[in-house]
């Protein structure tokens, strides 16, 4: 069974940084893909940026140049580092593996930015 943990939420002020971590644990391929997505109350759940086990990366425009995303695939951990903060990324932030040809997703982890 392939569990998904995420850490590093809480309430921020307009342009601090934070850092958000997801480790996986169970049967996890060497070849997956770890991703971050974020939903606000009332709407859709968006992709924020995704990462390759090779470490090829893709952002939403909406985070580009304020957030990185990377991993450590001894340790089955994704990061996203997020830099810049905006009201607007105020969202509950999830981790989502793709692995085996299935997606797993943690709970999720609150981010408020707030002043």
């Amino acid at each position: 069974q392939v569990q998904l943990v995420e850490s590093g939420g809480g309430l921020v002020q307009p342009g601090d940084s934070l850092t958000l971590s997801c480790t996986a644990s169970g049967n996890i391929f060497r070849d997956n893909l770890m991703g971050w997505y974020r939903q606000a109350p009332g709407k859709d759940r968006d992709l924020v940026a995704t990462i390759t086990s090779g470490g090829r990366t893709n952002y939403a425009d909406s985070v580009k140049g304020r957030f990185t995303i990377s991993r450590d695939n001894a340790k089955n951990t994704v990061y996203l580092q997020m830099n810049s903060l905006k009201p607007e990324d105020t969202a509950g932030y999830y981790c989502r593996l793709y692995n085996g040809g299935l997606p797993y997703w943690g709970k999720g982890t609150l981010v408020t930015v707030s002043s």
